[in-house]
C-alpha cells in the first residue's frame, strides 16, 4: 500500500475513533456504514464500529484504560480501512469522501464562538428581533402587562 493510502487510512481512523463518543455517532455511523456497504464487509465492519464504539465508552471512565482502548481502537481501524483499501473493497475516493464528511461533523479545529453581525432595514422595530429558519407555538409574554383579573 502507497504512503498516501496509508495515512488517508490513518486519518479516516483518527477521526473516526474520535466520532464515536459524540452525539453525532448515529450519523457517523450511517456513512461509515454506506461506505462499507460492499457485500464482503458491510455487516461485519458495522457490527465491529458498534463494538469499538462500546469499548469506548466503557473505558472513558478509567483515565489510564481510556486512553489505551483509544489507541487500540484507532489501530483496529486504521488496520480495517486499509484492508478494505487493498482488496478494493472501498476506493480511496470513497475514504477521502468519508474523512471530508467526518471532519466536517467534527468542526474546525479551535471552533467555538462564531461571530454573527446582522443589520435590520426598512421600518422601525420597537421590540426585539429574532432571527431563525422556522419558530412554530411561540408563546409571548409582556411582564409589563398584567393578566386579566390581576391587579
Amino acid at each position: 500500500m502507497n504512503t498516501e493510502l496509508a495515512a488517508l487510512a490513518a486519518s479516516g481512523a483518527t477521526t473516526l475513533v474520535s466520532l464515536m463518543v459524540t452525539d453525532s455517532w448515529t450519523q457517523v455511523r450511517e456513512l461509515v456504514g454506506r461506505l462499507v456497504a460492499h457485500p464482503a464487509s458491510g455487516s461485519e465492519t458495522v457490527a465491529g464500529l458498534d463494538t469499538a464504539r462500546a469499548r469506548l465508552l466503557a473505558s472513558h471512565t478509567d483515565d489510564d484504560g481510556g486512553a489505551r482502548t483509544t489507541r487500540e481502537v484507532t489501530d483496529q481501524w486504521h488496520l480495517r480501512l486499509q484492508h478494505l483499501l487493498q482488496t478494493g473493497a472501498v476506493t480511496s475516493d470513497g475514504v477521502r469522501d468519508l474523512l471530508t464528511s467526518l471532519q466536517r461533523i467534527a468542526g474546525p479545529p479551535g471552533a467555538g464562538h462564531v461571530s454573527v453581525h446582522n443589520d435590520i432595514s426598512g421600518g422601525t422595530q420597537h421590540g426585539p428581533v429574532i432571527q431563525s429558519g422556522r419558530i412554530t407555538g411561540l408563546t409571548v409574554h409582556n411582564p409589563d402587562q398584567t393578566a386579566p383579573g390581576q391587579p
